[in-house]
């Protein structure tokens, strides 16, 4: 990590989809969770390390790239019970606000799309740091996660379980591990 003053950080970035994880957690069968990753998005920031409330991020996923590391199930993700990758092939993220929070923690505003559906969500980022590649590359860092409902999202599809419950938890728990590559 370099020791570039946040003011220096001021500037456009894409995402390094090499680098970054679009991931999710849902809880299964009410007794474990299921971990998955979207392998296809692209993603823009501008970021004003003067003035925080000035930066902003777009981000496009693709939702036929979902994986969980099971076929069968991916498969399931993508119909209309759960995403519907066909007929909504974007799930979208457009900023409205970016916070400050404290010297290295921000609150990023904005709306989610998931099948033509848009809600205001906020997520909590952490900033990983700044540093140059072995390319000459500035790349900056930050994590961060938000729940969702997926029910606000159309996503309801659900199996009782035989002794109670259900198959599939509402709550989705988005993750974020972002490396972002300013651009000149």
């Amino acid at each position: 990590m370099t020791d570039i003053p946040l003011a220096g950080l001021t500037g456009d970035y894409v995402l390094d989809p090499a680098h970054t994880e679009i991931g999710f957690v849902a809880r299964h069968a009410m007794v474990t969770k299921v971990r998955g990753a979207f392998k296809e998005f692209e993603g823009t920031a501008h970021l004003d390390g003067t003035d925080p409330t000035k930066s902003s991020a777009k981000l496009i996923i693709k939702a036929a790239s979902i994986d969980t590391r099971n076929e069968q199930r991916d498969g399931h993700l993508r119909t209309n019970d759960f995403l519907d990758a066909p007929t909504f092939p974007d799930i979208t993220f457009a900023s409205t606000r970016v916070e400050q929070l404290d010297a290295g923690h921000y609150r990023l505003g904005g709306d989610l799309t998931i099948k033509e559906t848009t809600r205001a969500i906020s997520i909590d980022f952490a900033y990983q740091g700044a540093a140059r590649d072995p390319f000459g590359n500035l790349r900056v860092g930050f994590e961060g996660s938000v729940p969702i409902s997926r029910k606000d999202y159309g996503v309801s599809w659900n199996a009782a379980l035989e002794g109670g419950g259900v198959l599939v938890g509402d709550k989705v728990v988005l993750t974020f591990e972002v490396s972002a590559i300013k651009q000149d």
